[in-house]
């Protein structure tokens, strides 16, 4: 099964406090945080930590998982400032945003739509690599390509080219979206062209696709975004541990729901909770159940209490303890 295993960045959805509700479950080796959008300008180290506050402890969440933070733009001079800026926080490493596929992103030449100019994915990566300290691993984040697949190999080839020591790579291109299946055929077609650890993403739910995944990719490492929040106990799964139960996870549910309340409005926190439970309800049925009773409430009071019960989680979390 997979040598490395890594939580994908999952814009609006893997802020810190799911981070630190998944990386309790175990199995993970590392995170890489949602974007930190950069455009023209040198950010404040508290943008850095507001976004990875992680960094304030070690950059790594409570479980010890390292955290590393991602930065996406298209102005290389400036990116390279604020990698710069961002490495005097001591993070485990910084990574580059070649793959969002959000419309408005794509529209200020963020994300996918650096894909159909090579030279400058080159030209950020190696501008990066040169603005951190050389121990400082760097690494990045490609889909198959923009609208097709014509210049693949050339981004990939340009992003190691660049000084990048490691390659993930998402089996779909921008205009695919998230629609299955990810080509992972293609993703082999990368890790066969560079000398550079690539590891494939994209459509991977269960144990089984997973093995299928690392066959048909021919790479040895793995970053899961939906199927492990879906699945919090995945990554354990893949390293033959049992299936995780509901009543392992409710917990978690429980100290996320707590989190938000310390960051997220209170107009938005029953959202925020609705949304995680939506992918948990594909995993577990219990979860479906919990979804039933809240879908329709929005009052961060009567979600806690339908869900928790009148008193409010305890501070904190117990250690995940899986099924023996």
């Amino acid at each position: 099964m997979p040598r490395l295993i890594l939580l994908a960045p999952m814009e609006g959805v893997l802020d810190h406090s799911l981070r630190d509700a998944i990386t309790r479950v175990g199995g993970i080796d590392r995170c890489v945080s949602e974007f930190i959008r950069i455009t023209d300008q040198l950010l404040p180290t508290r943008v850095f930590t507001r976004v990875v506050p992680e960094l304030l402890s070690g950059g790594r969440t409570a479980a010890g998982t390292p955290v590393r933070p991602q930065l996406l733009g298209s102005d290389p001079a400036c990116l390279a400032d604020n990698a710069a800026q961002l490495a005097t926080l001591a993070p485990e490493g910084i990574d580059l945003n070649f793959g969002c596929p959000a419309p408005t992103v794509n529209r200020h030449r963020g994300g996918a739509v650096l894909l159909d100019e090579p030279e400058l994915v080159h030209a950020i990566v190696a501008a990066v690599r040169r603005a951190v300290p050389a121990a400082l691993p760097v690494s990045a984040k490609m889909r198959l390509g923009h609208r097709d697949e014509a210049r693949m190999l050339d981004c990939a080839h340009a992003i190691a080219a660049g000084g990048a020591g490691e390659l993930v790579v998402h089996g779909r291109t921008k205009l695919h979206g998230y629609r299955p299946p990810a080509y992972w055929d293609r993703i082999a077609q990368i890790r066969a062209a560079l000398a550079i650890p690539v590891v494939a993403n994209g459509e991977v739910w269960t144990v089984a696709d997973a093995r299928r995944c690392l066959a048909e990719s021919g790479c040895d490492a793995l970053m899961l975004g939906r199927g492990l929040v879906a699945d919090p106990g995945l990554a354990l799964a893949l390293r033959g541990a049992a299936a995780t139960r509901w009543e392992e996870l409710l917990p978690l549910v429980a100290h996320f729901w707590q989190r938000i309340a310390g960051h997220v409005a209170p107009r938005h926190r029953a959202g925020r909770l609705k949304q995680w439970l939506n992918l948990l309800r594909l995993r577990f049925p219990q979860a479906q159940e919990a979804w039933d009773a809240v879908r329709s409430v929005n009052d961060p009071a009567a979600v806690g209490e339908r869900l928790f019960g009148p008193q409010r989680p305890a501070r904190g979390a117990a250690p995940f303890q899986p099924a023996a």
